[in-house]
């Protein structure tokens, strides 16, 4: 069943870590991979390899009448909240109300109105000191779900299937191995969104800002006109900053920057900036606004007191499907077989399947029945993912090629 597949799946510990240069960047994600390297060997799937950097893929054979259709999850979890030892609970027929993780946390309806849409539903939920991890294992767990359906009902036609589970996608490098030579598709799904009548070939833009700053460290006691204290200007860079452009104060197309972290001492302060927009043009001005304010600050200081490294993430998928929309008509039309209603959602966030997409394979993204992803909040709908797994079998079984 689904549901024991995701429970399965999230047992293992798989966060990643950005400031590892290893690949896979943690040792715990192996585990899952080989766990999914034998389930699919098990399943009867061919060409079925688990490579040096923790990619795991497999191959369905089908009817050469159907197009060659491509599937992709991430392994790893976000490092904002432990997954290790995580203990999901199961809620059936959730009645609206608050939800009670542990003696010190709820997930409260007034913080997550989301929760009003589950009424009625069973949903998976965590006791509230590690994410669920169904950000992305709901996503291996309905590729799983399709794979096991379609091996068990031969009847069921469908063309070609690629499979791969990848790791490191939460820090940026989730297709910096791809095998881009094996993973031989006509097009693919990223299974790594939320409700199931949601498909996402928007994404931000994305940029990462590295700001260092260098202080001049003196003995408090004789510091007056000398010292200049990192972490005081570390403030005064930030405070420097659009104070509605960031996440909390956003939504929609609306573009932000993100402090992610901080650290330092008088003598020097680091700090970590994301920058996304939809808008390739509103990013630049934003990444512009980054380099106005370093000028400044080493004009009032009168040396290099700010040392700023602006890098490029990735790019919004959109215009690459323009005259080509060929994976987006298919989810349309299998939506429609499978009663719902379609809707298309800007990604406030990054997604494996725009570098997929702009490396030659389009590659829009469905949902798995995950919310409230990065937290302790987060929850799965066992009947949103068995809608996914619906989906996906009825896009296959319309994949059929042009005359």
């Amino acid at each position: 069943m689904l549901i024991d597949k995701l429970l399965d799946y999230v047992s293992y510990e798989t966060t990643s870590h950005e400031e590892s240069d290893a690949s896979p960047s943690t040792e715990c994600q192996w585990d899952l991979a080989r766990h999914l390297k034998e389930e699919l060997e098990k399943l009867g799937l061919q060409k079925v390899q688990l490579d040096e950097h923790c990619y795991v893929y497999g191959f369905l054979p089908g009817d050469d009448d159907y197009l060659t259709i491509g599937f992709n999850a991430h392994m790893d979890t976000s490092e904002q909240a432990s997954d290790k030892d995580t203990k999901p609970r199961i809620i059936e027929n959730y009645d609206g109300s608050d939800i009670k993780l542990n003696d010190n946390l709820y997930t409260t309806v007034e913080r997550f109105p989301n929760l009003k849409d589950y009424i009625g539903k069973t949903i998976v939920v965590t006791d509230g000191n590690t994410l669920l991890g169904a950000d992305d294992k709901a996503g291996i767990a309905c590729i799983m779900e399709t794979l096991e359906t379609l091996i068990k009902n031969p009847d069921i036609k469908h063309g070609p299937i690629w499979v791969c589970f990848s790791p490191d996608e939460e820090i940026g490098r989730g297709t910096k191995y791809f095998n881009y030579d094996l993973f031989k598709v006509d097009f693919a799904y990223t299974v790594d969104g939320d409700k199931p009548q949601n498909i996402e070939y928007e994404n931000f833009n994305a940029a990462t800002a590295y700001v260092k700053v260098n202080g001049i460290s003196v003995h408090p006691g004789s510091a007056k006109n000398k010292m200049v204290n990192a972490i005081e200007v570390a403030h005064e860079f930030h405070s420097m900053m659009d104070p509605d452009a960031k996440p909390e104060k956003t939504e929609g197309y609306e573009g932000f920057n993100l402090l992610l972290g901080i650290k330092g001492e008088v003598a020097q302060c680091n700090m970590q900036y994301i920058i996304r927009n939809h808008d390739f043009d509103l990013l630049n001005k934003q990444k512009h606004d980054f380099e106005i304010i370093r000028d400044r600050l080493n004009e009032k200081y009168g040396y290099e007191v700010i040392e700023l490294e602006l890098v490029d993430s990735y790019r919004n998928m959109k215009e690459k499907f323009i005259g080509h929309e060929e994976p987006i008509e298919l989810v349309k039309k299998a939506m429609g077989e499978v009663g719902l209603e379609f809707n298309t959602v800007a990604i406030r966030g990054g997604t494996d399947g725009a570098a997929l997409t702009w490396n030659g394979i389009l590659c829009p993204n469905i949902g798995t029945g995950g919310q409230n992803f990065h937290g302790v909040h987060e929850f799965w709908c066992k009947e949103d993912g068995e809608k996914v797994v619906e989906l996906m079998l009825k896009m296959l079984s319309l994949a059929k090629k042009s005359a």
